[in-house]
């Protein structure tokens, strides 16, 4: 079974994680299928939105730490790179459901969402630093225009978690429901009646303030990863991360 299944109902693409049993973990493969679907979708008329959901228990652990030790993404050739320029670019609506775990890319990808319900549930981290890493899918530019700086820099810097509670008082979710996908299935249905052309205008009107700078950010914050995650401190910090995940 594919690890990235997709299914389409009355104009609304849902692209679900697969990978319950590694917490839906993200492996390159999975990038690619993902950066694959959202730019197949831009350009098909018949989808009018599209809602990032997950099987299992959990939103995603983040990016697979095995398979990105074994072949880290150091190119914009890579499958990671052409996921974050999928989801920047893509000119529909973009929502997600999120319950469990939402960690690393869990939670940056959401910043670039028009619409996020969570379950209470929902957990969200980036702990990029904590494993020698620097943020990614410019989270460095949106996280503190959202919640501010000193904020941002905590959460950043020490790693920390932040609950469904704390999400939609940052203003990360828009609600919180304990069926977030079926709340997130029927905004998207809710956006997809509406003109299309129109609906697309007004996302790019409001994206339009930031592209250029984000997009700008989003290319360094990739340069600065690609060359943390070949340094000893992030060999070091990866092996000391699974020696406690295997206790």
């Amino acid at each position: 079974m594919s690890e990235i299944t997709s299914i389409t109902t009355e104009g609304v693409l849902t692209l679900s994680l697969n990978r319950p049993k590694k917490m839906n973990a993200l492996t390159r493969a999975m990038y690619g299928h993902l950066a694959q679907s959202l730019n197949s979708a831009a350009t098909e008329a018949e989808i009018k939105a599209v809602v990032l959901t997950s099987e299992g228990e959990h939103f995603t652990a983040g990016n697979d730490i095995t398979d990105f030790m074994d072949n880290p993404p150091t190119d914009e050739s890579s499958e990671v790179a052409k996921f974050l320029g999928a989801i920047l670019e893509f000119p529909k609506p973009l929502l997600a459901a999120v319950k469990g775990n939402a960690v690393g890319i869990g939670t940056t990808m959401l910043l670039h969402c028009d619409v996020v319900v969570a379950s209470p549930t929902a957990k969200f981290s980036m702990p990029f630093a904590s494993l020698g890493l620097v943020p990614e899918a410019g989270s460095s530019f949106l996280f503190p225009a959202l919640v501010g700086y000193q904020r941002a820099a905590k959460i950043f810097m020490t790693g920390e978690s932040f609950d469904a509670k704390q999400a939609f008082e940052m203003g990360l979710i828009a609600a919180i429901d304990v069926d977030a996908l079926d709340a997130a299935t029927t905004i998207a249905h809710q956006i997809a009646e509406q003109p299309p052309h129109a609906i697309m205008n007004t996302k790019a009107l409001l994206k339009a303030r930031n592209h250029d700078s984000l997009s700008a950010v989003m290319k360094a914050e990739f340069e600065l990863f690609a060359l943390a995650l070949q340094s000893d401190e992030a060999a070091q910090a990866f092996m000391k991360f699974m020696a406690k995940k295997g206790r």
